[in-house]
């Protein structure tokens, strides 16, 4: 999934998606980022706030162990 691959650090969902040369926002929610939370392959830098305009993702402390080890 090119999605683990972009994401540098904290991302937001705009930076995300422009780093993967999409414009739609629904179906980039739908089909990549809400696929990969549930999956635990990102998660939300304000779980508390998940619809708060600051929210940001990054790839989980596991996803980020293993993308180093290759």
């Amino acid at each position: 999934m090119n999605l683990l691959l972009i994401t540098q650090g904290e991302m937001s969902k705009a930076a995300m998606m422009e780093a993967l040369g999409f414009t739609g926002r629904d179906n980039f929610e739908k089909l990549y980022l809400k696929p990969a939370l549930e999956k635990k392959l990102l998660e939300m830098t304000l779980p508390e706030k998940p619809k708060s305009r600051n929210q940001k993702y990054c790839l989980t402390a596991e996803r980020r162990k293993l993308l180093s080890a290759t």
